[in-house]
Order: C-alpha cells, then structure tokens, then sequence
C-alpha cells in the first residue's frame, strides 16, 4: 500500500490521456465573446445611447413642415339684410396647402441636452468596456471552476480506490486474525463515505459545466488543463497603492458613474431652463383654393420671430429642477460607492495574489507531509502503534492535500486577472499569459449527455 498509494495519486492526477483536441482558455473566451448574451445585450445598450447625439442636434437644426387639407361643404343659409330678405344654398370645395420652415434662434434646454448627450454616450462606452472585461473574468472563473471540479472528482476517484484496497487488506487481515472486524466496519464505512462524496464531486463538476455554458453556448469540448508548470510571481509592480490609484484614474466603472454624474449635473440645467425665454424663427408659404361662388383664392409667404417668456407655470419647473438635484447628488453618492468597491477590489485582488503565492508553496508542502505521515501511519498500523482510523484519516489529508493545491493554483491566476480588471487594463494579452500555462495533452473531457 505504501508503494502504490503515491502511483494512484500521480497517475489519476497527471496521466489522463487526451480524448480530442482541448480548447484552452483563449478558445473558451472567443467563443464567449461571440456568443454571450450579456455582452450583446451591453453592445446594443451602447448603439441605442449613441443616437442621444443626433436626437439632441435635431432640436436645433431647421426642421420643415408641410400641411395639406381638402374639404367639401355644403352651405344652406338664410336671413335678412338692408337689402332685403336672401336664400342661399351652395356646395363648394376648399383646397390649402401650406409649408413652414422653423429654426430655433434661442432654446437654453436644448443646448443643456446636447452637451448631456455626451455624458451620457460617455457613460454608456465606459459601461460597454466594462462589459468587456467583466466577460473576461467569468470565463475565466467559470473555465477554472471545471477544472477545479474535474480535480474535485479526480481526487475523489483516488480517494475511492484507495479505500477500496484499505477494506479489501482489513477483509484479508480479519480473515486470519490478525484485526478485529471493528477495522473492517472502519475501512467500510470510509469507502461507502468516499463512494457519495464521489456522487457529489460529480454532480458539481455536471454543474460548473452548466455554469459555462451559460456564458459560452452549448459546448461539447474537452478543456485543457493547467500544466506543471506555473511561474508565481507577485505582481509588477509590486506597490498595492500604485495599483490602487491606477484603478481609481482608469477603471471603466468608475469612468461611467463619473459621466452619469456630469450627465445628471447637466440635468438640472435642462430643468431649469423652463425659466428661460426661448426664440424661434418660422418663415412659410401658404396657398388656399376655394370653388365657391363668392370666395377668393389667396397665395401668402410669411416670415416671422416668435417669442416664448414663461413666467409662472404652477411651480412645476422649480420641482423638476429640484428633482434634478436630488438625482444629481444620488449620481455622485453612486459615484462615491464605486470608487469605494474599486478600491476594495484592487486590494483584494493584490493581496489575494500574494497569499495564492504564499498558499501555493505552502499546500506543495502539506503534500510532502501529509504523504511522509501517512507511511508513517501505516508504518504503524503493521507494528500495532496506530490504528485503522488513523490509517483513513492520513489517507484522506493526503487527497485534500493535493486538492487544495491545485486549487491554490486556480486562486493564483484567478486573483491576476481580477487585478487588471480593477485597473481596467485586462485584455485579451493578459489572458494569453495565463493560457500558456495550459497542457492541451490533459483535459477535462465534458458530459456526456
């Protein structure tokens, strides 16, 4: 047992041979880009605000009119005049025509909303690029959240077969009296446990698998997973407040809730134009055409300035400036929020890279020790100084050993891209870096269902 014990590990671990081609993280995220809803629907978000523009230019550019109308009537009168009494009965037709061209001169509203257009087109290119980046972290979360499963039911596999041979050598031990049949209860009891943490282990990597699809489509590829090598480095440069005062300059949230403010600010000058005149200019042409009787026919152009001064209108123009207010100081307490979270993340994201490197190192030694105890134990277990259970529960160290360290992997290069993120400088460069740390010679095959 103590031979072939660390065989299964490396064997289950290492040696899985390819089923096809692998798609590696790269792949996975071209797919995405592709194909996720979420971005669609943030692309389409951003197309629809970039008409705010041109409808705000076409408050002040000319615009032209043209009215026509046509009327039949039929004229039934009667009375008395000095001349005398009058019976008048008559059907006519009237035809006008009329064409008018106006210019604003002087509107205080529309220039505040064509320069707020810009804040807001701002504001929704920032949230687009946000967008972007936040596809980059869940495929990359959701691509290693498989592998860390596949891991989960890797090690769980291993876990089985070695329980299983532990109850098979406590069968053939009770059978010539050499253990009691409390060991072979022990040893069965371990296997039935690994058996249904095996079930599980399976149902949460069908799940991850799930989860990534969700963002990627439909896929029925094997993932490639994370090689031997990994080069742990801290990030560079090596200053948490550097990054930090980058990510609060460049983050694209923080970039959006800024232009949403500025857009607000704007706001109330749009509302508090109501108090403003305006000026428009109309100039026209107006043709009319009548077949009655006694009627003229009439051709008129006309130009003319009018001028609008509101002067009260139920106060409802200070509320909505006051509204306006309320909104804008919301927009800068959203602000305030976001640059909070920013902060929080970057620091985060900084210092979880630091401590992945430090946990990396320290699980690739809890591998070594769990390993030297378990020999140890079942070292032991022959001489009649440790018993069955010590024998399992070494075992079972051993296997979350190295789990836990090749989860410890997966938090190192999640926590990188997380930290780019924050800063607003993840690309698809970044990504590359962690992808070839991929061995597209071991996948994760996907469900066969």
């Amino acid at each position: 047992m103590r031979k072939t014990l660390p065989t299964l590990i490396t064997a289950l671990l290492c040696g899985i041979a390819p089923l096809s081609q692998a798609e590696d993280l790269l792949q996975i995220y071209d797919m995405a880009a592709q194909s996720a809803p979420t971005l669609r629907e943030a692309e389409q978000r951003l197309f629809a605000s970039r008409e705010a523009r041109p409808q705000a230019q076409a408050l002040l550019l000319p615009s032209l009119s043209v009215q026509g109308d046509v009327d039949y009537q039929s004229v039934d009168s009667s009375g008395t005049s000095t001349f005398g009494s009058f019976d008048r009965y008559d059907k006519y037709g009237t035809q006008g025509l009329q064409a008018v061209v106006n210019q604003t001169v002087y509107d205080r509203a529309s220039w505040m909303t064509l320069k707020q257009s810009d804040h807001v087109i701002a504001q929704a290119e920032a949230e687009f690029r946000d967008s972007q980046l936040e596809l980059m972290v869940e495929t990359t979360e959701s691509y290693f959240n498989v592998l860390r499963a596949a891991d989960a039911v890797t090690v769980q596999e291993a876990l089985l077969r070695a329980n299983e041979r532990q109850l098979e050598q406590s069968r053939q031990r009770f059978e010539v009296g050499l253990v009691a049949i409390t060991d072979v209860n022990e040893s069965q009891a371990a296997y039935d446990r690994s058996r249904a943490d095996l079930i599980t282990a399976r149902n949460d990597l069908d799940n991850a698998w799930e989860a990534l699809r969700t963002i990627v489509g439909p896929i029925q590829v094997p993932l490639a997973r994370l090689g031997d090598r990994l080069p742990l480095s801290p990030p560079e440069p090596n200053e948490i407040d550097v990054w930090a005062k980058t990510a609060l300059r460049s983050n694209y949230g923080i970039v959006a809730a800024s232009e949403a403010a500025n857009a607000a600010r704007k706001g109330i000058e749009i509302e508090r134009s109501g108090h403003y005149p305006s000026v428009n200019l109309q100039a026209g042409y107006d043709i009319s055409r009548s077949d009655a009787t006694f009627d003229t026919d009439s051709d008129t152009g006309f130009v003319g300035l009018s001028v609008n001064i509101p002067v009260f209108q139920g106060g409802a123009v200070s509320s909505r400036t006051r509204e306006a207010g309320y909104n804008f100081r919301a927009a800068q307490d959203r602000l305030d929020q976001t640059r909070r979270q920013v902060s929080q993340q970057v620091k985060d994201a900084y210092r979880g890279i630091l401590s992945s490197i430090e946990d990396v190192k320290a699980r690739q030694a809890s591998i070594v020790s769990a390993r030297s105890a378990l020999e140890s134990t079942q070292a032991g277990l022959e001489v009649g100084t440790r018993t069955q259970v010590d024998v399992l529960n070494a075992q079972r160290n051993l296997f979350q050993a190295e789990f836990e360290y090749l989860s410890a992997r997966y938090n190192y290069i999640v926590n990188g891209v997380k930290l780019h993120q924050a800063t607003s400088t993840l690309s698809r460069e970044v990504l590359a870096k962690g992808n070839a740390w991929l061995n597209p010679d071991d996948v994760v095959a996907p469900p066969t269902y």
